[in-house]
Formats: C-alpha cells, structure tokens, sequence
C-alpha cells in the first residue's frame, strides 16, 4: 500500500503571495496608462493563474480585447514578477510545522498550482520549500490546469501516490472541482483568495489555521 499523499495549491494555500501578484499588478496597470485595481477586487481574481489574472484585470479597464494585447501585457506582467516572488510572500502560520509533521509520518508531499511550473518552482527554491515535494506540478506541466481534474490525479500519479490514499488542500473554486471531479477529499483554507464563500463550494472540510491541518488530514484518510 502506498503511502499517503497530500496535495496543495500554492498561492492562497501554501504561501501568502498576493500581496507580490497584486503590487506587480498595480505597476503593471500604471505602465499601461490604467488606474490601480483595488485591491479586494484584486484577490478575487487570483487562483486561476497569472494570465487569465491578467486578462481579467484589463478587461476590468475596458482593455484587453485583442489576444495580441493580452499576450503582450502577460508577458511583460512575468519579465517583473519574477523578480519579486518572494520580496513579501511568506508560508501561513502553521503551515511548515504542518508540513513536518506530514514528512514525518512518512507521507508524500506535492504541490499542483495554476501558475506556470518555473514560477512555482522559484518560488518555493527561495523560499527553501521545494526539497518538502515530491512533485511541483503548474498549469503548463501536463498540458490541464485545475478545474480539470486531470491535474491533480496526473499529480499524484507522478508523485507515486494512489488518488483513494490522497487528500487535496486548497483555498478556491478551481481547487475543490478538481478534488471534487477527482473523487477526492478536499481540506479548503479559508485564509486564500476565493471569490465564492466556501460553504457554497462544499468542500469535505473547512480549515481556519493549519494547526489543524494534520488532524483534519487524519480524519480524511481514516475514513
């Protein structure tokens, strides 16, 4: 019987990182000619991955009708975040001694984001988290992006684990279809960026601070 495996989202869940997208946001609307979008209208637009981000703030400025534009915007959107992933993002309390405890007791651990594989992978590295995963696993990995469910089972399959012994952790819609078109229990943080209220989503369980994190995840695998 393989081992337990835990899969997480990134952003929202993992790490704290919107304070790094939306400042790289503003500058990006500014360098545009465009007001600042506010920042609560801001998070909702987080869990999708960067460019649909993107796009979606444009067309909030009545911009961003062309795929050429929005592609040129992307673009110059990742030439700066990537020179500041980590200048404010930080781990949730609670999460890294969560993530021991896990490591600890012999689980597998992998992360499947919507942002791209070489962001995530960067940002973990300077964060000092990526030796905690087996698998990193962003939208462009496997050619699917959450919703789909595909994502998180190939996920799992590449870390070597089995979707009947997996839980998923996320924060937002994308996060808890995807365990949910899975067949796969789904701990949804409520610290993260979702635009719809939890409860309305129906995740298995509802986690206020990840001290709580390995029980829940416990109580999941048991039944």
């Amino acid at each position: 019987m393989s081992a337990p495996t835990i899969v997480f989202d990134l952003d929202g869940t993992l790490v704290d990182s919107c304070p790094d997208l939306i400042g790289t946001l503003s500058w990006l609307l500014e360098r545009e000619g465009l007001d600042p979008i506010v920042y609560d209208e801001a998070r909702a637009l987080i869990g999708h991955g960067i460019k649909p981000m993107v796009e979606k703030a444009l067309k909030l400025k009545g911009r961003g009708e062309s795929r050429d534009e929005i592609e040129a915007v992307y673009e110059r959107y990742i030439a700066v975040y990537e020179t500041r992933l980590t200048q404010e993002t930080r781990p949730y309390p609670g999460l890294l001694a969560a993530l021991d405890r896990f490591a600890a007791d012999g689980m597998i651990l992998a992360v499947c984001t919507n942002k791209i594989e070489r962001l995530a992978r960067q940002l973990l590295d300077e964060l000092d988290m990526s030796r905690r995963f087996a698998v990193i696993a962003g939208a462009d990995t496997y050619g699917v992006r959450k919703p789909d469910p595909a994502h998180l089972l190939r996920t799992i399959a590449a870390a070597g684990g089995d979707p009947a012994r997996a839980v998923m952790v996320g924060d937002s819609e994308t996060d808890i279809r995807a365990a949910q078109g899975a067949g796969i229990p789904v701990v949804a943080f409520s610290g993260g960026y979702t635009a719809i209220p939890l409860p309305d989503l129906d995740p298995t369980v509802i986690l206020d601070h990840y001290d709580g994190l390995p029980d829940a995840v416990s109580r999941l695998l048991t039944r």
